[in-house]
């Protein structure tokens, strides 16, 4: 078991942190091809950024698996499984919240340099929004 202020393996690769299975079934554990976060080509509003509000979608269930979680989203019946990072940013999405302070939250919790966090966590947010995952309230004002 980690350390609790430490990031390794993270937010350093938060590109990896959500993974499914569109196989439709529950060992996603071990699943090392991820057929969910490849380009669809489908156009998105706006690019996020650090003043905007996201929060979970309503069109999913998730439950903790140890220090890992699951999501299914019900829209397209795809299982994801969250590290103990992405974990964590997701019970943050359970409240909209802007993506500055999910960052702030996480560089209080981990040691990681602020510009990597920062990058990762909106790579990690425009994939979840890309799975309807999450959705975007607008942004926050500055």
């Amino acid at each position: 078991m980690e350390s609790p202020g430490r990031i390794r393996p993270a937010c350093t690769n938060l590109l990896g942190v959500v993974r499914s299975d569109r196989s439709r079934t529950a060992g996603f554990a071990g699943e090392t091809n991820y057929p969910a976060l490849k380009d669809f080509g489908a156009p998105m509003d706006a690019s996020l950024s650090v003043h905007s509000i996201v929060v979970a979608a309503s069109e999913q269930v998730s439950c903790p698996l140890g220090e890992e979680s699951a999501i299914l989203s019900l829209k397209n019946s795809v299982y994801y499984g969250m590290d103990p990072v992405g974990t964590r940013v997701w019970s943050l999405l359970k409240q909209p919240r802007s993506i500055e302070e999910l960052r702030d939250t996480l560089l209080k919790e981990y040691e990681v340099d602020a510009d990597l966090c920062e990058r990762d966590l909106l790579n990690l947010l425009e994939k979840m929004r890309s799975e309807g995952l999450i959705e975007v309230r607008g942004a926050a004002g500055h």
